[in-house]
């Protein structure tokens, strides 16, 4: 750039005289020039070092991400795990122990003599080796519950083998073909009356089906009772199945079996209706143990997975209407 000469009139001389910067002036505004660059820099670079990641801290910010997104997703499949596990050892020591009459294994065997709930909140804020260990922790532990479970299991199956005639005279299905579960209209328990519009305890479970669907057995047994009852059960059947354990089915349309007839599980004894006292084509089903009414989810262990048996308690305990 081409260097502009400056005059000034001087008014003494009465001539013009070229203006001249004095050294001092120019040291202070170089001075203050390279003093207010370094000032800008320092706060340039401030705000660059607080807002803008680094290229390694945006890897490091990102692998962070993907581990914790990955923490969470195996948390929630331990948390699944510990779930059906947990379902799978209510089953064996209240319902399969029971009816083979043998002693419940008792949570010292099944977690150890010092197990306890391992608290993931406590690793929130520990280092990815010490949050690895906790799961590791916890993998290990369901490792073990799950060879108990399977011993357990294979203890159960020599009861079996030993009571194969017991195992036909309980009930094990469910009386009406419900693959796709759909089928369960009102659980066990208290229930909306149909008529009465009050709660009711509904000592069964209501099948919704087309009338004339089949009705099965559940188990081997003596046909006790096939009779009408207008004010009831309509036209229903009652087995006899021996140790203990009595079924009851209601409201057929029709029934196919006799007083005193020997049937086998599978084997039809009527089809659905609407008879006696219902709102609507069902069968009525209840398992009697003891001369106890008991709720008969538990005994559809030859039809249904523990994934589908948890998705039926969750439908029959839905607080409906019952149908009758």
């Amino acid at each position: 750039m081409r260097n502009i000469k400056k005059y000034y009139f001087d008014t003494t001389t009465n001539t013009f005289e070229r203006f001249v910067v004095p050294l001092r002036k120019k040291v202070i505004r170089i001075f203050g020039f390279i003093s207010g660059s370094v000032v800008l820099a320092i706060i340039m670079a401030a705000i660059a070092f607080k807002y803008l990641d680094s290229p390694k801290a945006k890897i490091t910010r990102t692998e962070i991400g993907i581990m914790n997104e990955k923490y969470q997703l195996y948390q929630a499949e331990i948390d699944e795990l510990n779930k059906s596990i947990k379902e799978l050892e209510s089953r064996d020591n209240q319902i399969y122990r029971a009816i083979f009459e043998a002693t419940p294994l008792p949570d010292s065997i099944r977690f150890g003599k010092n197990y306890s709930e391992i608290d993931f909140s406590k690793y929130k804020y520990k280092s990815v080796d010490e949050i690895l260990e906790s799961m590791e922790e916890k993998i290990a532990a369901i490792k073990n519950r799950i060879q108990i479970q399977k011993k357990s299991y294979d203890s159960l199956q020599i009861y079996a083998s030993t009571k194969e005639a017991m195992l036909k005279r309980i009930p094990a299905i469910q009386p009406v073909s419900n693959k796709d579960l759909s089928r369960v209209a009102s659980g066990f328990g208290y229930r909306i009356d149909p008529v009465y519009k009050t709660p009711k305890m509904h000592t069964g479970l209501d099948f919704a089906a087309p009338i004339g669907t089949p009705i099965y057995a559940t188990a081997d047994g003596t046909i006790r009772e096939a009779n009408f009852d207008a004010g009831g059960y309509g036209n229903h059947v009652i087995i006899n199945h021996g140790y203990g354990y009595q079924t009851l089915y209601g409201h057929m349309i029709r029934i196919k079996a006799r007083g005193g007839e020997q049937v086998k599980r599978g084997q039809v004894i009527g089809y659905v209706g609407s008879t006696g006292k219902s709102t609507g084509p069902h069968c009525h089903y209840e398992v009697i143990k003891n001369n106890t009414k008991i709720d008969p989810i538990h005994y559809f262990f030859n039809d249904l997975s523990p994934t589908d048996y948890e998705r039926m308690i969750k439908i029959s305990a839905a607080n409906n209407q019952s149908f009758d």
